[in-house]
């Protein structure tokens, strides 16, 4: 049974993000938000809800199947018009977000789409140059959340190099915090959380 007091890395990153949200509210702020990895859009939702009636959503993925049901998912939550999804990868993100764009935060989601095939992987590669085109055009206190799944080839080496890319981020524009099981043998996961300043 799964400790009830400290949250998994799925939990412990909705938590991170409604308090974000939280913050949104209390400024008046209208959210700009991007979903690196859309999947079949579960995290999408959760962003178009959480970004409200103002907000927007962009969502980028190789795989027109999570596409679709993304688009379904959405469409059935009755909130579609928040969100624009790209059938690209996240690597594009500086080329199709409009421009003059202020980015309030993103969330990645990293590995593989569940059901499809395990073969069409995020790599470092492309992950990295997303998120080193996205953040110059983050706002001051924006936040990233990067979900690192170490339990399938390649996994590994995209933890290893995100990681390593994020420890060179200046201390005095960024802060990057990691969460994580250290005692967890297979499978392992982290979660990156950088803030801009």
């Amino acid at each position: 049974m799964r400790p009830r007091h400290i949250p998994s890395i799925l939990q412990f990153t909705k938590l991170i993000w409604q308090q974000f949200a939280a913050s949104w509210e209390e400024a008046g702020t209208k959210a700009i938000v991007v979903d690196g990895t859309v999947g079949n859009g579960h995290d999408t939702l959760f962003l178009a809800k959480l970004v409200g009636e103002k907000g927007q959503v962009y969502g980028f993925d190789v795989q027109e199947s999570g596409l679709t049901n993304a688009q379904e998912r959405l469409e059935k939550a009755d909130i579609a018009e928040r969100v624009t999804l790209f059938h690209a990868g996240h690597e594009t993100v500086a080329e199709n977000l409009p421009d003059g764009t202020a980015v309030t935060g993103a969330m990645y989601n990293l590995g593989y789409l569940p059901g499809s095939d395990h073969a069409v992987i995020t790599r470092a590669k492309t992950t990295i140059a997303s998120l080193e085109a996205l953040l110059p055009v983050l706002t001051s206190n924006g936040v990233v959340t990067v979900h690192i799944y170490t339990g399938h080839e390649g996994g590994t080496a995209e933890g290893d190099a995100i990681q390593a890319w994020a420890a060179t981020l200046p201390w005095k524009e960024f802060r990057v915090g990691r969460y994580d099981f250290p005692n967890k043998e297979l499978n392992k996961e982290h979660l990156l959380i950088i803030e801009k300043l």
